[in-house]
């Protein structure tokens, strides 16, 4: 029953996001530059081989650690929120008292299908643009902030607000419109993955792309930002994350976006790649040698 229930949730997901993606590549993305890359293509993902490979790897380690990281953080991480709730006390109550249900309807389709969308478009709208630096950038900053974030979680253990103080926060506020919801985050998040927010730091890093991306797709940055803005209060709004997150989040996605500007412009995937294939091929021609 589970199973079906997230089959169905995730199907509902992909075709909402499908479609918003090809208005999106029609509206932001256009003609000419899909053209350009039906021929350039094959020579782009050439290019951006290394970063693409470590950015399954990263999240392959990422789904694992989801599913061990909460027992192992309850064992070794620092247990912080009491500190939680004693440094910020009750100001992430100000978004309860605001709350009414064509917000929380707002805020609950942007933090399932709004954030879904926000990654997932700028991956292909940089993979239309000849100059490929940008594409291993963003790709770079999605592992950075994945692998920085896994980490913390383990080493910080903290329940979000609406799991530490249930009374004050309404635990169900996602759920309200679509009960179904729940087979999802259960599927991705935690109840204790709450420091830093991923959702804000990712979606921090795509506005700091649309941002330097601007004169490419000028249209798109004021689409990605609203859509981030609007990811980060949900997160807060719908009593997933405390303020404290928010702040780490927006950190994390500044130290991941500096991180993989020095990555890509230094060109260490590159040399780290053609390091190997010299070893790989100096190997093989002692083994020719030998026989």
């Amino acid at each position: 029953m589970v199973a079906e229930e997230l089959a169905e949730v995730l199907m509902r997901v992909l075709a909402a996001v499908a479609v918003m993606l090809v208005l999106s590549i029609v509206v932001f993305i256009g003609r000419d530059r899909l053209v350009t890359t039906r021929r350039e293509w094959w020579s782009r993902l050439r290019t951006s081989a290394p970063i693409i490979a470590v950015l399954l790897v990263v999240l392959g380690l990422n789904r694992v650690m989801r599913q061990v990281g909460p027992s192992i953080s309850r064992e070794i991480g620092i247990h912080v929120s009491w500190l939680y709730w004693k440094v910020e006390g009750e100001f992430v109550l100000i978004f309860q008292d605001i709350a009414f249900p064509e917000l929380t309807t707002y805020f609950s389709l942007v933090y399932v299908y709004g954030y879904t969308f926000l990654l997932i478009f700028p991956i292909v709208a940089y993979f239309a643009l000849s100059d490929t630096r940008p594409f291993r950038q963003l790709l770079a900053a999605y592992s950075f902030n994945y692998a920085i974030g896994v980490t913390l979680y383990i080493l910080i253990f903290a329940y979000g607000p609406r799991n530490y103080i249930p009374a004050l926060v309404s635990e169900t506020m996602l759920y309200d419109n679509s009960p179904q919801y729940i087979y999802l985050t259960t599927e991705v998040n935690r109840n204790v993955n709450v420091f830093p927010s991923l959702h804000t730091s990712l979606a921090t890093t795509v506005a700091i792309f649309a941002y330097r991306t601007r004169d490419e797709y000028g249209r798109w940055f004021p689409v990605a930002l609203l859509l981030a803005v609007s990811v980060v209060i949900s997160t807060m709004y719908l009593g997933i994350h405390w303020a404290i997150d928010v702040v780490g989040g927006l950190v994390l996605a500044t130290l991941s976006v500096v991180l993989a500007d020095r990555l890509v412009d230094r060109g260490l995937l590159a040399r780290l790649r053609a390091r190997l294939a010299a070893i790989w091929t100096a190997a093989t021609a002692r083994l020719t040698d030998r026989t």
